[in-house]
């Protein structure tokens, strides 16, 4: 039990995604290969989930594999596809157990038959569980997930289901992915660089950003501790000014 735990739970993040960066560099300082380090960062995957699930955090969202990532080395994308493959097989029956909810989000259309296969069976077999979801973007970008949602809208348009004047944020924010979950309040980056390298720009556009030297496989319990921490004493002000935000929390109190 932590001390975290003590808190009262509205004040955590109901949603968190991490960007979980520094494997290969963790490897390298090891005297091992960069894929080395992405075996050990699952192990920082558990422990996250772990966490997350004792806490009562509603949704973690982690960046597994980039749009961008297609660029790296072959043999590193190839050993990242069957690692993917292997962690989904190995750890849903897990997840099931512990009430966990697994979603993979991103575009999927240039994963082999075996990996989507996997992915539908993993996400049917855990489909109605409650404790925390677990979602894995996999060839994700931001970029890509807003014109996809844009393309959808263009479609019903096209078809005379929608007139254009009716697109605004909100129906727009229906389209883009984990529309049914609750828009990212904090977002972690590990393995020291500052930027979100293209990741859920429209959900966390009023996420709160934390950024740590520590690298991925070595992010622990203690140090997600210090990001949640950082979080509960942020005033979060969504365009107000702090005094509307005392206010409407005295009011809530009331």
């Amino acid at each position: 039990m932590t001390a975290l735990t003590q808190l009262n739970p509205q004040s955590l993040p109901k949603h968190v995604a991490i960007i979980m960066d520094g494997n290969g560099r963790w490897a390298q300082r090891q005297g091992k290969p960069r894929v080395w380090g992405h075996k050990k960062g699952v192990e920082a995957v558990r422990r996250s989930v772990s966490f997350c699930r004792e806490l009562g955090i509603e949704s973690l969202t982690l960046f597994a594999f980039s749009s961008e990532n297609w660029r790296r080395p072959d043999e590193e994308v190839s050993t990242l596809m069957q690692l993917f493959l292997l962690v989904l097989q190995s750890e849903v029956k897990t997840l099931h157990k512990h009430n966990v909810r697994l979603k993979v989000v991103g575009d999927l259309s240039p994963f082999s038959d075996k990996l989507r296969l996997s992915i539908n069976k993993a996400e049917q077999l855990t489909l109605n569980n409650t404790a925390l979801t677990l979602n894995i973007a996999a060839n994700y970008g931001g970029r890509w997930d807003m014109a996809n949602a844009a393309r959808n809208l263009a479609i019903q348009v096209e078809q005379g289901a929608l007139a254009a004047e009716q697109i605004d944020e909100h129906l727009f924010a229906q389209h883009v992915q984990m529309h049914d979950q609750a828009e990212v309040d904090l977002l972690i980056r590990t393995g020291g660089d500052l930027r979100i390298s293209n990741f859920l720009l429209w959900q966390a556009a009023y996420a709160e950003f934390w950024f740590t030297e520590t690298l991925w496989p070595d992010f622990d319990q203690q140090v997600f501790s210090e990001a949640l921490a950082t979080f509960v004493n942020r005033e979060r002000r969504f365009g107000c000014t702090g005094e509307q935000i005392r206010q409407l929390a005295t009011q809530g109190k009331g």
